[in-house]
């Protein structure tokens, strides 16, 4: 088999790889993340779209150019706009347009208007700058969603202990990969003959989508199920500013007396070796609200929930460490002490004592 049919090959697996996840989320089985994933799907079949002149290539012999027609380039247009929706949902599930997100349609206003004039006959200035703002809106987009989701990742720590699985790593990864493949492709179009770099960007593309894929099937549900706590969760801040801070929620005295109440809890009933404990939980335990008690631990601690219970997760791996005929592995000993996998107990222990768990016991 020679490249040729290779890359032949790669773009049906591709296109069929990306309709068929696209029905899968659009379907949704196990019914999580519901709009996020609706909005996924239809990003993923738009996604499709952009391989779909060379499926019919192969299949016809002829060449169509399908992304050339009018309809088609609109829809494609809306890709971006597509996928950052779909990390507005993953990020806050209870996300409603307003009529100010009318904004949303400036740019592809703009597209559609250059699309109009460039089938009236004015090619020249306006196929130019359709292909600018093609660019544009992708940058663009691309962006707001990776800014959206590194916010995301600082607010999850405000009211989960084990962000793994919910702080939506694996879509972070795949905007930078998507970013520097378009870069290399965009540079190689300017410099050399772009077929040459056909098969090395579909085999990229296909890796990326397979993780995509795997990512996006196992991805579970962000935020509580039950409205009212989902609301209070969201509305606690990822990362609240100094002044507001020092807007008291409570007194002083309140302060002080939920501190050594949560203090009491933390050392004698051990809730941190839960390994779902989450603020809901801890604020039940305690007889607080959620708000109350991630004002306590922000400002009586100065930590974020996930800071605060991981340190005393640590400290308890530590002291299972140190015990000389201990006969539990370091993986048992992460389980033991409420983490939910080893790469999570590795990754916090480091940053909290500056040394591996392996290398704290030897």
């Amino acid at each position: 088999m020679n490249t040729s049919e290779l890359n032949s090959f790669i773009v049906i697996l591709i296109y069929g790889s990306l309709v068929l996840l696209s029905l899968l989320k659009l379907a949704n089985p196990l019914k999580v993340n519901r709009k996020a994933n609706f909005w996924f799907g239809i990003f993923l079949f738009l996604w499709s779209t952009f391989w779909l002149d060379e499926v019919l290539f192969l299949i016809t012999g002829v060449t169509i150019e399908f992304h050339s027609l009018f309809f088609v380039r609109c829809i494609q247009f809306f890709t971006p706009i597509v996928f950052y929706f779909s990390v507005l949902f993953f990020t806050n599930p209870s996300f409603t347009f307003k009529i100010r997100d009318v904004r949303f349609l400036l740019l592809p206003a703009a597209f559609l208007l250059c699309l109009i004039l460039v089938n009236l006959g004015y090619e020249k200035p306006f196929e130019y700058l359709s292909v600018i703002l093609i660019l544009i809106q992708a940058l663009f987009y691309t962006a707001l969603s990776y800014i959206t989701i590194r916010k995301h990742q600082k607010k999850i720590q405000q009211f989960s202990s084990n962000t793994e699985g919910i702080n939506l790593n694996w879509l972070e990864y795949i905007i930078l990969v998507l970013l520097i493949v378009n870069i290399i492709y965009v540079i190689y179009n300017l410099f050399y003959d772009p077929k040459s770099l056909n098969f090395f960007i579909n085999a990229v593309f296909l890796s990326v989508i397979y993780c995509v894929g795997y990512y996006s099937l196992k991805q579970k549900e962000i935020y509580p199920l039950e409205e009212k706590q989902r609301q209070e969760l969201i509305s606690i801040d990822e990362d609240p500013d100094p002044e507001e801070t020092r807007r008291k929620l409570i007194s002083d005295e309140e302060l002080i007396k939920i501190k050594a109440s949560l203090e009491g809890i933390m050392e004698i009933q051990k809730p941190y070796l839960d390994s779902e404990l989450n603020l809901i939980r801890l604020a039940e335990m305690l007889s607080v609200s959620t708000h109350h008690l991630s004002y306590v631990i922000n400002t009586g601690f100065g930590k974020n929930f996930f800071q605060y219970v991981n340190e005393y997760r640590v400290d308890y791996a530590k002291k299972l460490l140190k015990e000389p005929n201990g006969k539990l592995s370091i993986l048992g000993i992460a389980y033991e002490s409420g983490f939910n996998s080893k790469t999570s107990f590795n990754t916090t222990f480091k940053k909290v004592t500056g040394q591996t768990p392996s290398e704290f016991k030897k």
